[in-house]
Order: structure tokens, then C-alpha cells, then sequence
């Protein structure tokens, strides 16, 4: 029985990424708590104090408990894999991090571009059989992104840990035909720059792990405006500083930019998808002729891979050349980008018009998981 009371209290929010998993209430201005989408299932207790007590870690504990554990990551590729694992992810969440009863509240979690029908179903199934939440709502994440930037008509570029994609949206409808995925993002750029550092003949004092080298990224890597005016500079020209936890200092070049050049040209990794640019010409030209202009005019950014230095500005020079002569072209960027969908989730569930939206339970009892298929669009 729906409790009353539940949809005057202010919603869960929950944006599940490959990377990271953001959580927190509506009406705020960003998630309270940001954590590694990962759990972690012991593997030799006797090395874990409480161990008999504790059989998984979920977030930067399993993260960082990670020698004795079996870490597993229940999002791939930005679509849920191992629901289990995701289940306990949720619980964490609900109970350690935001401290709420998952029936006391409403919640709305976000969902990837084409998102299948059967993970759709199952997150209904899990949220109000595992969790009996009262009432729920399932949104594109891209969709959320765009009303984050105060828009209901654009074209988002979404990028995160594991999968980027452009998604046309027309007055807040994204347009599935029309919606492009690449299988390169942050996770891939932070793995090559591994793979480009141990090639580089850089001696490193301490060891190189992925944590480490994401750092890098992070504080050092860019997207080259040029990158054949890159090669013809001298060495020392594009040298960058880079202090170790040790304390040692390296000088790293042309790898900076060499990296995240694979997601606007992925055949570096192998890939024979077409870069970033051209997913979103492709994108928008799937589009009715008479919104397209629209389209150019209103791209915004969303997702950790596109807080890269220079990435709009890569993009936007690419998107002239392939846009016909004279359109006009916007990129927004907004600085908060990597929680924009989270911030999207908490602008919509705060209206008082979106009460009429949620998927109450006595819905979902009586028309089954399905219910979404028609009612969270």
C-alpha cells in the first residue's frame, strides 16, 4: 500500500554509472555522496579484520581492500551486468550513505540511451520487490543532462567511464533512432596511457596502477586542438610535471594529448566506429531536416570524460568542417557536467508537477514490470 506521505517527501536519487554510482535527495544542488561502482567479495577472510562478519565491500572500501578481495563491476559498458552485485550497491547506498528507509521515499534512478526492455523491467522488479519502494521513476540519463543546462530540446554528448554517446533530444524526448554509441571512454584513455607510460621508457619509482595513472589523466591529459601542430614541436616544448605519491617528480609530453585523441579517433584502439565528431554530425543528420539546425545550435557536454582540457574546442572545430557551410554551431560546457544528470534527476523530481509521473507500487502490482515500458519515457 503506498504510504501517502511518500511523494511529499523528497526523492532518492540515484545515477548509476559504469565509473561511479552518485547519490542523494531532490531539491539539492548536487549528489552527497559520489562512489566507485564496484563491491568487492572476500577472498582469504583471515587477512580482513571482522571478516566472518563482512563478506563483500562496496566503493572506495573495496577499492582500497582490493588485494584481498574479488572485485567485481556490476556495470558495464554503462548497462548493468551483474544485478546482484547491484543490488548490494543499492542497499549501501540506501542504508550507509543516505541513512533513509527505501520505503519512506520515492526514487528515481537514471538509465543509459537505449537502455534494454528487460534491464528496464528488472530495475522495477528489484526496486519494489527487493527494496518496496513506494513509488519510482526510471529517466535517460542524457535527457537529465539537458534539463541540467535548462534546455528540453539539444543534442547531449555523453561521456563517462565506460561508454560515450550523442543523444538528440526534442522537447524532451530523446530520439532513439538517432542516438550513437561508442565503446571508448574514460576507462579506455586511462588504459592506453597506461599502456603509452609503460612504453615511453619512464622509470617510475613506485608502482603504476590504474588509480594512479587515472590521476594523471585527470590533472594532465588534454585533447589537442592541433595534434599535427603537437608532433612538430620540440620535446621539451609539451613537457608537463607530475609528482608521485613517493614524491618523485616525472616530466611526461606527447602521451597527454596522444590518449585521449582515441575518442575522436577510436581506430587507435582498434575500434571501427567513427570518432566523436562524426557521431555527432551522424546523429543529427538522422534527425528531421527542420530540427537539425536546432541540433548544432544547442550541443551540450555531460560525463567525467568530457571535463578533458580542449575537448570542446577539438570538437567544435571538427563539427565545421563536417556541418553545411554558414550553421551555426554551440557547445556548451557546463563546469558541473560531471554531475549534470544527477543535478537534471533532483531539478525534475523537485516540480510539483512531476507527482502525476511516478510509478506508484499498487501500479507496478497490478500491471507488472511493464508498467515502465509505458510510463517512464
Amino acid at each position: 500500500m503506498l504510504n501517502l506521505h511518500a511523494l511529499d517527501s523528497p526523492a532518492v536519487i540515484f545515477d548509476n554509472g559504469s565509473g561511479f554510482c552518485k547519490a542523494g535527495l531532490s531539491g539539492e544542488f548536487g549528489p552527497r555522496h559520489v562512489i566507485s561502482s564496484m563491491v568487492g567479495h572476500t577472498k582469504f577472510q583471515t587477512h580482513l579484520a571482522g571478516a566472518h562478519r563482512k563478506k563483500y565491500f562496496v566503493g572506495e572500501e573495496a577499492r582500497y581492500k582490493h588485494e584481498v578481495l574479488q572485485l567485481h563491476v556490476p556495470i558495464e559498458r554503462g548497462l548493468i551486468t551483474g544485478w546482484d552485485d547491484m543490488e548490494r550497491l543499492w542497499k549501501h547506498l540506501f542504508e550507509w550513505e543516505l541513512g533513509v528507509k527505501p520505503s519512506d521515499q520515492p526514487l528515481l534512478t537514471t538509465e543509459p540511451s537505449l537502455n534494454p526492455r528487460e534491464n528496464r523491467n528488472k530495475m522495477a522488479e528489484v526496486m519494489f520487490e527487493k527494496f518496496s519502494v513506494p513509488a519510482f521513476y526510471l529517466s535517460d540519463q542524457a535527457v537529465l543532462a539537458l534539463y541540467a543546462s535548462a534546455c528540453i530540446t539539444g543534442l547531449v554528448v555523453d561521456s563517462g567511464d565506460g561508454v560515450t554517446c550523442t543523444v538528440p533530444i526534442f522537447e524532451g524526448y530523446s530520439l532513439p533512432h538517432a542516438v550513437t554509441k561508442l565503446h571508448v571512454a574514460g576507462r579506455d584513455i586511462t588504459e592506453l596511457l597506461m599502456r603509452l607510460l609503460l612504453a615511453s621508457g619512464h622509470t617510475f619509482p613506485c608502482v603504476l596502477d590504474s588509480g594512479l595513472v587515472d590521476d594523471i589523466k585527470k590533472k594532465l591529459c588534454y585533447v589537442a586542438l592541433e595534434p599535427e601542430k603537437e608532433l612538430s614541436r620540440r620535446p621539451e616544448e609539451g613537457l608537463r610535471e607530475y609528482k608521485l605519491p613517493d614524491g618523485h617528480i616525472v616530466s611526461l609530453g606527447d602521451l597527454l594529448y596522444q590518449a585521449p585523441e582515441a575518442l575522436l579517433a577510436p581506430e587507435q584502439l582498434g575500434s571501427q566506429s567513427p570518432g566523436l565528431p562524426s557521431m555527432v554530425s551522424s546523429s543529427i543528420t538522422k534527425c528531421d531536416a527542420d530540427i537539425q539546425k536546432i541540433l548544432f545550435g544547442e550541443i551540450v557536454l555531460s560525463g567525467g570524460t568530457t571535463l578533458l582540457r580542449g575537448l570542446d574546442d577539438r570538437l567544435l572545430k571538427e563539427l565545421e568542417l563536417l556541418a553545411s557551410k554558414g550553421t551555426p554551431i554551440k557547445i556548451t560546457a557546463p563546469p558541473d557536467r560531471w554531475f549534470s544528470t544527477w543535478i537534471g534527476a533532483s531539478i525534475v523530481t523537485s516540480l510539483s508537477s512531476f507527482k502525476r509521473m511516478w510509478v506508484t507500487d499498487a501500479e507496478f502490482q497490478e500491471f507488472g514490470p511493464s508498467v515502465v515500458q509505458r510510463r517512464c519515457f
